[in-house]
C-alpha cells in the first residue's frame, strides 16, 4: 500500500509540475504585442488578446464613426469574412484622437453593427498617438516606425506578433496590393 501511495503521489507531483511548466512556456510564447486585455466595445466583457489571437495574422485598425474613411468598415468586414477561416482577424479600436468618434460607445456600436454589419472584434476607444497612446499602439508605432496619421490607419501583424507593414487611411481594404500583402502574411 505504501509503495502504491508513494507512486501515486510522485505521479501527481510530476503531472502538476509538467502542467505548470507547459503553462509557463505557453505564456512566454505569447508575443509582447498581444499581452493585453481589452474591453469589447459597448460591453463590460474583456478579451485577453493572447488567448484569443495568438498565432493569428491580424489587421489592427483605429476607427472613427464620423470620418470620410468610415465606409471602410464595409471593406474591413469583407476582409474579415474572406480570411477569418485562415486564422486572420481584424481588430478595430475606435479613437477620439482626430475628433471624429462619438463619445457614446452605444452609438459607435450601433454604427458598426447596424450600418456596416461589422462582425469583426471591436474594442473600447483608445488613444492611438502621442503621450496618451495606448500601450498596444505605442508598440505598433515602435515596430512599424510610424503612429497613425489619421483614422483607419492599418497595421498588418503576422502570426508571430510582428508588424509586417502599416498602411495609410487611403489604402482601401479592397486594394489588390493590400490583399496580396495579407495573403503573403498568412503564409509566413
Amino acid at each position: 500500500m505504501t509503495r502504491f501511495t508513494f507512486s501515486k503521489t510522485v505521479f501527481a507531483a510530476i503531472t502538476l509540475s509538467t502542467a505548470l511548466i507547459s503553462t509557463n512556456v505557453q505564456a512566454n510564447e505569447c508575443p509582447d504585442l498581444l499581452k493585453f486585455v481589452k474591453r469589447k466595445l459597448n460591453s463590460q466583457e474583456t478579451v485577453n488578446l493572447c488567448d484569443e489571437f495568438q498565432g493569428k495574422t491580424l489587421l489592427i485598425v483605429n476607427t472613427a464613426s464620423y470620418c470620410g474613411f468610415t465606409p471602410q468598415f464595409e471593406g474591413l468586414e469583407a476582409l474579415y469574412s474572406d480570411f477569418k477561416d485562415r486564422d486572420f482577424a481584424v481588430l478595430g479600436f475606435p479613437s477620439h484622437d482626430f475628433n471624429q468618434e462619438d463619445q457614446d460607445e452605444e452609438k459607435t456600436a450601433e454604427l458598426c453593427e447596424l450600418t456596416y454589419g461589422v462582425q469583426f472584434p471591436m474594442f473600447e476607444a483608445v488613444s492611438v498617438r502621442g503621450d496618451d497612446a495606448d500601450p498596444l499602439y505605442r508598440m505598433l508605432a515602435e515596430q512599424s516606425g510610424t503612429a497613425p496619421k489619421w483614422n483607419f490607419y492599418k497595421y498588418l501583424v503576422d502570426k508571430n506578433g510582428n508588424v509586417v507593414d502599416s498602411y495609410s487611411s487611403f489604402t482601401k481594404p479592397g486594394d489588390e496590393d493590400f490583399r496580396a500583402d495579407i495573403e503573403k502574411a498568412l503564409t509566413l
